[in-house]
């Protein structure tokens, strides 16, 4: 059995090997971010994130994931590649999802060989690997582990490569010499990612209003439509918001290179920022374009919808005729969001569809959007 502290070097050579940015290691403790959530919880920010709630109380201990856990190893992976993605006034998507490949299938590919070597080690261990989707504080082990801390917009932020990067944790019961945890901020009397946020998305300096932040109203909030005041602040964006992390000055440090799974594919994808289109598709085509891609688990009905509101914002990219047909579709998500861009954009085709619609409107709730809409565009 190799020494814990050359068997921690060990782990972290070969997750750097793997394309990880970093890895560090952190105590199996209960985070102080727990009572953070609790709070935060309290407060309704979680919106309609039910999950969040029934599953707060497995957030307390890395235990509930792993008994016996003892170590949290939690490794940084950049996805930005150094492309700017679209130009200016158009519509877009988080960089994050650029990619051809679901970043947490990614992460487990290539942590893998970091959890065989620790096995090959410790035969006796046990270990987990964890990418978000299961109940762990994983920002809270990243500032645990060394990674970095926490900057204004919540976010996790490293001073050697900033903050567009996935967090990927490894659970296991053996004990490891753990980094020194960064208990220190470096944003100094920045407050640039809590001054441009288009939806006011930040009550306070460190607390995140889910139900105002735009990757939450186009990603999360699937059942209902995107809140009326808060429409006109989504802008282009039709999946996900990088706003906070675009304007950080500490992403100057962000990486110009990252895995071929990440890296932009505009190119490929000419629909992925092109909302008419995507007004247009149906679930075959969608399914045939983003499969195994993270705009997958949104699904088509919410992007479609998620299309018509950035039409609204962004009446140069045409669509008029796309969105008056959209007044017809078989999605009431979809029938508000067309109603709204079309008074929003203002003319005279438009508004009049939507009147037209508005007679024949049988959804009370779709029914009162339009209604609202008509009322807003006089």
């Amino acid at each position: 059995m190799r020494g814990s502290e050359a068997l921690s070097r060990e782990l972290k050579r070969l997750a750097v090997e793997q394309g990880f940015a970093d890895l560090g290691i952190a105590p199996a403790v209960t985070p102080t971010g727990f009572h953070s959530l609790l709070q935060w919880l309290q407060r309704g920010y979680q919106g309609e994130m039910s999950w969040m709630e029934s599953r707060a109380e497995l957030r307390r201990h890395p235990e509930s994931l792993l008994s016996g856990c003892r170590s949290v190893l939690m490794a940084a992976m950049n996805y930005h590649d150094g492309s700017v993605g679209v130009a200016a006034g158009g519509a877009r998507i988080s960089r994050y999802a650029w990619g051809s490949e679901d970043y947490h299938v990614v992460l487990k590919r290539q942590l893998a060989p970091v959890v065989a070597h620790l096995r090959a080690a410790l035969p006796l261990c046990r270990a987990r690997v964890v990418v978000d989707s299961a109940p762990l504080l994983e920002r809270d082990f990243g500032r645990l582990a060394g990674l970095g801390w926490f900057g204004r917009n919540t976010m996790l932020i490293s001073r050697g490569f900033g903050s567009w990067f996935f967090l990927a944790g490894i659970l296991t019961d053996a004990e490891l010499v753990c980094n020194e945890s960064e208990e220190r901020s470096y944003c100094g009397t920045c407050t640039r990612c809590l001054d441009e946020c288009p939806t006011d998305a930040f009550p306070e300096s460190g607390v995140l209003d889910a139900r105002r932040c735009i990757s939450y109203l186009t990603i999360e909030l699937r059942d209902r439509g995107i809140p009326r005041e808060l429409r006109a602040g989504v802008g282009g964006w039709l999946f996900g918001c990088d706003v906070c992390q675009e304007v950080c000055p500490w992403n100057r440090f962000a990486p110009s290179e990252c895995q071929s799974e990440f890296r932009n594919r505009t190119g490929a994808w000419p629909l992925m920022v092109d909302p008419v289109s995507l007004l247009r598709m149906g679930e075959v085509e969608f399914l045939r374009l983003f499969r195994g891609t993270p705009l997958e688990r949104t699904g088509c009905e919410v992007l479609r919808r998620n299309a018509a509101i950035v039409l609204g914002n962004l009446p140069d990219l045409g669509g008029e005729a796309e969105l008056v047909a959209a007044l017809e579709d078989e999605s009431g998500l979809v029938r508000a969001a067309a109603g709204w861009a079309l008074c929003r954009r203002g003319g005279g085709v438009g508004p009049a569809a939507v009147r037209e619609r508005l007679l024949r409107e049988c959804v009370a709730e779709v029914a009162s959007d339009l209604r609202l809409s008509l009322e807003e565009c006089g």
